[in-house]
């Protein structure tokens, strides 16, 4: 069932979801649990450069932009990775994962031929029970997460992708502007 709430799982802003924190996003959520849960907002691509904020970390130093992640702890960076990772505790999905400790970074093995990171500022955050609240007044669907729709995507249309993916009546928004007002 799509509407079951669980790490992995891609929150799509619905429309009426008009918190310009969250308008127009798809958020990765990467945990789930009695505690609340955490989620990383996949389409906002900042100006900032990684290699301009993690500069002992020459690891990060190809990294390309820092994302904005969410509101919360916005002076945080979390690394968002694509690669061989397969423990259940830190998988987000089977090819992607959070990286705990920066270090590891420093062992290319970790994230294979095909791995890529990640990194944002801040991260999407809910006590427990307002995410389901939330997803029951039909502020966010959800869809099945993909390793791709993350990292290979066009971000810039992302959000108006996944309008199209959902269909019925959210399918005209798949052509709706980022600000409705240049409509």
């Amino acid at each position: 069932m799509e509407q079951e709430i669980e790490k992995g799982k891609l929150l799509i802003a619905m429309p009426m979801l008009i918190d310009p924190n969250f308008r127009q996003t798809v958020v990765l959520l990467c945990e789930h649990g009695p505690d609340g849960s955490l989620g990383l907002i996949a389409n906002r691509p900042t100006d900032v450069e990684v290699s301009t904020l993690a500069q002992d970390f020459p690891e990060l130093a190809n990294a390309g932009r820092v994302y904005a992640g969410g509101p919360v702890g916005r002076n945080t960076m979390l690394v968002l990775c694509r690669g061989n990772e397969t423990s259940e505790e830190r998988g987000i999905l089977k090819d992607i994962f959070l990286a705990k400790d920066l270090e590891m970074l420093k062992f290319p093995e970790h994230l294979g031929p095909e791995g890529k990171i990640r990194c944002y500022l801040g991260y999407a955050g809910w006590a427990p029970g307002q995410l389901e609240a939330e997803v029951n007044a039909g502020a966010w669907h959800l869809m099945p997460g993909d390793s791709g729709l993350i990292f290979d995507a066009n971000l810039a249309t992302l959000w108006q992708e996944m309008m199209a993916r959902i269909g019925g009546e959210c399918a005209i928004y798949a052509t709706m502007p980022p600000d409705p007002g240049l409509n």
